[in-house]
C-alpha cells in the first residue's frame, strides 16, 4: 500500500464529483445537501453539525431514498472515541403477523410502516455532539423545501418506474406529493416544491425533534394512520426511538483498520468478506482477471449466506459474543480455502434476498479530527408509496425487512421488533488516525460495493476518485452475477458464465451496484479529499 500514490494522484473535477479542501469535506448524494453541510462548516460547526444538516436536506431533495419517515444508522469518531449509532426503527404495538397481508401490505401502504427513527437519530446526534444552534441546522432543508429544487434524470426515471405502485394506492397520498399533479412523473429539470414538508421542518426547528413524536404532529400521524387502517399510533411515537450507542466492530485489512456497525447493521458481513480477501496477496486484486472476479463472487456468496444464517439482535441476546467466530482469521481462512474453480454447488442456488431497496449515505470530516458517516433509508424506492397527510413525508416500508416464517428469528415480525438492516458505513484508520469515511446504499449490494472500493484503494494503490468509478460486480447467494457488461472484457464474462454463474448484465455505471460517498484526510498533504458517486446525483465539497 503506497500512501503517496493513493493521496498524491487525486485530482478535483469540474462536475463536483471529486473535490479538495483544507477546512473539511462533505460528500452526499445531492448537491444541495452537500452545500447544506458545507455551510455548517463555514459557520464554525463540526462534522456532526454538517452531517445532520446534510441528512435533513437529503430527506427533502432525495425523497426516493430517505426522509423523516425512515430510519438512520451512523458511525462517528468524536474527540478520539469511535461510536456506532444504532438508529433502528420499531414495529408498532398493534402490528401482529396475522393482521397484515404478507404479500402486499408489508411492502406498500400504511401497514408497511414502522416507527420512524430518522428525526430521533439526527436530533440525538446534534444535542449530544453538535455545536451550532438547532435552528441553523434545519434552515437549509427548510429553504430547499420552500424554494424547491430541480428534478434529476435519476428521479424522473424512478418516478416512472414506480408510477404504477404510486397509483394503485387508494389514498393516492404519495402520488399527491411526489408525482406531477398526482398523476405522472416530473420531467427532468422541472422545479419541485414541498410546502407541507417545509412547514413541518419549520415546526421542528422551533420545537425540537421531540415535536415530531408528541403533541400536534403525533396527533396528525395518529389520525392519518387510523383513517387508513395503519398500525402506527401516537403511543408508539411517544416511546421515542432514541438511538443506542454501540461498540463498533473492527478488523484490519492490510495496513488499514476498519471500524463499522455491529448488528442489526451488516458490518459483520463486510468485515468477513475483507477477512477472506486478506488471505490472498494484494497483487491478486490489483489487476482485473476472470479468476479474481470469480473469487470475489464466491466471497460475496459466502458472506451473504453467513449474514442470512446467523442473524443476531443485540437487544435480545446481549450476552453473546456475536462476532468472535464469524470474524476470526481461522473462519475466514477456511471459507477462502473452500472456494473452487467453479461456482460452489453446495451453496443454495435459490435467491435469499429479492428486494431492490434504496438508501442514501453521506460522509463528513472536519479539521478538528471528527468524522461521521450516516446511512439512512425509507427502505424501498419511495418507501411505502403513501405519505403523511398535511406533513409531506413518505412513510417507510420496513415491515418488508422482518422475518415472517420463523417465530424464533430475532427479526420476526412482532410488536416492538426492529428491522434487519444491510447498512455498513465505515471509518478506516491509518497510523491510528481517522483516514477515510465511506459507505453506500444498495441493500445487499452495500457490502460488495464498499469492499471493492476499499480493495481498489488498499490493494490497487488507487486514489479514491479512481476507486469510485471502477467497474463493479455483485453476486447473490444463488449465483446471480450482476456485472456492468460493457465495461468488462467479454472474455471475463464468458469465463464467469462457464464457471456456472447466471449473468445479469447491467448498464455501464449502474444505479443498481451501489453508490460510494467518501471523504479522506490526506496524511501526506494535509488536504481533505472527497468523492461523490458517478452513478447518482451527488457532489463532494469543502468550505
Amino acid at each position: 500500500m503506497k500512501l503517496e500514490h493513493i493521496e498524491g494522484r487525486f485530482r478535483p473535477t469540474d462536475d463536483g464529483k471529486c473535490a479538495v479542501s483544507v477546512e473539511g469535506m462533505v460528500s452526499t448524494a445531492f448537491p444541495e445537501a452537500t452545500q447544506a453541510g458545507v455551510e455548517m462548516l463555514r459557520q464554525g460547526g463540526n462534522a456532526i453539525d454538517a452531517a445532520v444538516a446534510s441528512a435533513f436536506a437529503l430527506g427533502v431533495c432525495e425523497p426516493q431514498a430517505s426522509g423523516l419517515g425512515g430510519q438512520s444508522m451512523a458511525i462517528l469518531h468524536y474527540k478520539g472515541n469511535t461510536i456506532a449509532l444504532d438508529g433502528s426503527s420499531r414495529v408498532p404495538s398493534l402490528a401482529h403477523i396475522d393482521r397484515i397481508d404478507q404479500k402486499t401490505q408489508r411492502f406498500r401502504g400504511y401497514k408497511a410502516a414502522t416507527v420512524p427513527s430518522t428525526p430521533a437519530v439526527l436530533g440525538y446526534l446534534h444535542f449530544r455532539y453538535g455545536k451550532l444552534d438547532w435552528s441553523k441546522i434545519l434552515l437549509p432543508a427548510i429553504e430547499i423545501a420552500r424554494k424547491g429544487y430541480r428534478i434529476t434524470q435519476l428521479q424522473h426515471d424512478l418516478q416512472k418506474r414506480e408510477l404504477e405502485n404510486f397509483l394503485c394506492m387508494d389514498s393516492l397520498s404519495g402520488a399527491k406529493y411526489f408525482l406531477k399533479e398526482g398523476k405522472e412523473p416530473y420531467e427532468v429539470g422541472e422545479p419541485f416544491v414541498q410546502e407541507d414538508l417545509g412547514g413541518l421542518l419549520e415546526y421542528l426547528a422551533r420545537h425540537g425533534v421531540k415535536g415530531f413524536y408528541a403533541g400536534d404532529i403525533a396527533k396528525q400521524i395518529d389520525e392519518d394512520m387510523r383513517f387508513h387502517e395503519g398500525f402506527l399510533r401516537a403511543e408508539d411515537l411517544a416511546l421515542i426511538p432514541w438511538p443506542v450507542e454501540r461498540k463498533p466492530i473492527r478488523r484490519g485489512y492490510r495496513k488499514v483498520k476498519i471500524y463499522t456497525c455491529p448488528p442489526p447493521g451488516a458490518g459483520r458481513t463486510l468485515l468477513l468478506v475483507l477477512q477472506m480477501m486478506k488471505n490472498l496477496p494484494s497483487k491478486f486484486f490489483k489487476n482485473p482477471t476472470a479468476k479474481m472476479y470469480h473469487f470475489l463472487a464466491e466471497t460475496f456468496r459466502k458472506g451473504l449466506l453467513n449474514h442470512k444464517e446467523r442473524p443476531f439482535d443485540p437487544n435480545i441476546y446481549p450476552q453473546l459474543p456475536h462476532d468472535n467466530k464469524i470474524l476470526s482469521l481461522e473462519f475466514a481462512r477456511n471459507l477462502s480455502a473452500s472456494i473452487r474453480d467453479e461456482i460452489d454447488p453446495t451453496l443454495p442456488m435459490t435467491e435469499l434476498f429479492t428486494l431492490n431497496n434504496d438508501t442514501t449515505h453521506l460522509s463528513v470530516m472536519d479539521k478538528e479530527g471528527n468524522a461521521i458517516g450516516i446511512t439512512q433509508s425509507i427502505e424501498l424506492v419511495y418507501g411505502s408509496k403513501v405519505a403523511a397527510r398535511g406533513l409531506g413525508f413518505l412513510y417507510n416500508n420496513y415491515m418488508s425487512s422482518l422475518d415472517t416464517k420463523d417465530p424464533s428469528h430475532p427479526y420476526y415480525l412482532r410488536p416492538n421488533a426492529i428491522p434487519w438492516s444491510s447498512v455498513a458505513p465505515i471509518i478506516a484508520f491509518y497510523n491510528n488516525q481517522p483516514w477515510l469515511v465511506a459507505g453506500s446504499p444498495g441493500s445487499e449490494r452495500i457490502f460488495s460495493a464498499t469492499s471493492q472500493f476499499l480493495s481498489h484503494i488498499v490493494d490497487g494503490d488507487q486514489p479514491i476518485s479512481e476507486a469510485m468509478i471502477r467497474p463493479r460486480i455483485h453476486c447473490t447467494v444463488g449465483g446471480k452475477l450482476s456485472i456492468e457488461a460493457e465495461r468488462f472484457d467479454p472474455a471475463i464474462t464468458d469465463y464467469l458464465q462457464k464457471a456456472g454463474y447466471k449473468i445479469d448484465q447491467r448498464e455501464p455505471y449502474s444505479f443498481f451496484l451501489g453508490a460510494i460517498h467518501a471523504v479522506l484526510k490526506s496524511q501526506t498533504t494535509g488536504q481533505f479529499q472527497g468523492v461523490a458517486e458517478i452513478r447518482r446525483d451527488g457532489t463532494a465539497a469543502g468550505p
